[in-house]
């Protein structure tokens, strides 16, 4: 394993969670109930949102979210290409067929409104939007836009723990919000991940689908509250486990404070930058009334005439680790026949790196980071 002086992600583990996992295993009680139960009133509370669903990771939330809407063949649903592909996926696995739509701009990843406007067709059911590095994007406008076409919103908030728009948490302004806590997110767990919701409705089919589309659940049998079950529903278990639920409501109330740190990290990087010819970062997210952003990802575009993979070793010769967020999902190769013309996503895809940012990053690694992009970029200039 590489011994990175400056990793992408770095998660620490104080001893207040060890003790909270710990406990969990003494008490003898492993899978979905008292702890996971806690976690999700904590986590409903933290988004505001009227449901809150502990599940095994973050395709699986975003598989749910499409079930719960009652997604199948025949429906399409405008989704980025510029995301992880189990965005993408998540839709495919209900029949239904992923619509690709432009981002904003080649500062601006995140899905265009108008961009989805004119996929838009008398199949769409939905529009899938993410919250690309924790940004709102244009989740206001594409909220808009779909309670005026009559289509749900539904949100990939993979990226978006801790972040809010128009003062309400990404996640909770569409029909239903999917999270991840996967170990190098924010709320960082390992596996995990959360459903939100605020239809009663919506919630009662994540319920169901979440756990075999079973009446009751062990937890409910074991405290006596149950002494059978039926099924209901062509379910799955997507059932986060005691010890993960444990790890995430320990982590949670240090979300805010963690985030605080990562936005002036943001701000360093910025500032430092500013000075570097051909390294452009995507747009500062905003920080005004009710927009808080929740920094996940911090993302730079290079001038087309850098070698972006030389770029990249010469920081990894430095111990400097860095990646791509992401190769387009449209030029995957189970994609291939999506038809889709996608100019300024293939343009950022082919030229984004994705440098270091984690809560407890130093000032000195930020800017070790930048000093050795600073002195890659002409060395790695194309002639």
């Amino acid at each position: 394993m590489t011994a990175w002086q400056v990793p992408l992600a770095d998660v620490q583990v104080p001893e207040d969670d060890i003790a909270a996992v710990v406990e969990t295993y003494r008490s003898g009680w492993l899978s979905m109930g008292p702890r996971t139960q806690a976690l999700e009133a904590a986590f409903a509370e933290y988004t505001g949102a009227r449901h809150a669903f502990g599940v095994a990771n973050g395709t699986a939330a975003l598989h749910l979210i499409c079930m719960a809407a009652e997604l199948g063949p025949g429906d399409e649903v405008v989704v980025p290409s510029m995301t992880f592909v189990a965005s993408v996926n998540a839709i495919a696995y209900t029949g239904a067929t992923p619509v690709f739509a432009e981002i904003a701009g080649l500062t601006e990843p995140w899905l265009a409104a108008d961009a989805v406007n004119a996929a838009v067709t008398s199949r769409t059911k939905a529009i899938m939007t993410v919250a690309y590095g924790g940004h709102p994007g244009e989740t206001a406008a594409l909220k808009a836009l779909a309670d005026r076409r009559g289509m749900l919103l539904l949100e990939d908030a993979a990226h978006a723990a801790g972040a809010r728009s128009g003062g309400r948490h990404l996640g909770t302004i569409g029909a239903a919000g999917a999270f991840s806590f996967f170990s190098n997110k924010n709320l960082a767990v390992g596996e995990g991940g959360a459903v939100t919701t605020d239809d009663d409705d919506l919630a009662e089919r994540l319920r169901l689908l979440r756990s075999h589309g079973m009446t009751t659940l062990t937890w409910d049998r074991h405290r006596g509250h149950a002494s059978t079950y039926d099924v209901v529903a062509l379910g799955f278990n997507y059932r986060i486990d005691e010890p993960r639920a444990a790890l995430a409501t320990q982590r949670l109330q240090r979300l805010d404070e963690e985030n605080r740190r990562r936005h002036r990290l943001d701000a360093r990087y910025r500032e430092r930058l500013a000075g570097v010819e051909g390294v452009e970062p995507t747009q500062a997210p905003p920080t005004g009334d009710g927009e808080v952003p929740s920094h996940h990802l911090f993302t730079v575009v290079l001038d087309p005439e850098i070698d972006r993979d030389a770029l990249r070793q010469r920081l990894a010769e430095q111990g400097i680790q860095t990646s791509l967020h992401y190769p387009a999902a449209h030029r995957f190769s189970i994609y291939a026949d999506s038809g889709a013309e996608l100019p300024l996503t293939d343009a950022y895809s082919a030229r984004a790196v994705t440098l270091p940012l984690f809560a407890h990053m130093t000032d000195e690694q930020l800017d070790l980071v930048v000093q050795a992009v600073a002195e890659a970029v002409p060395a790695t200039a194309r002639a």
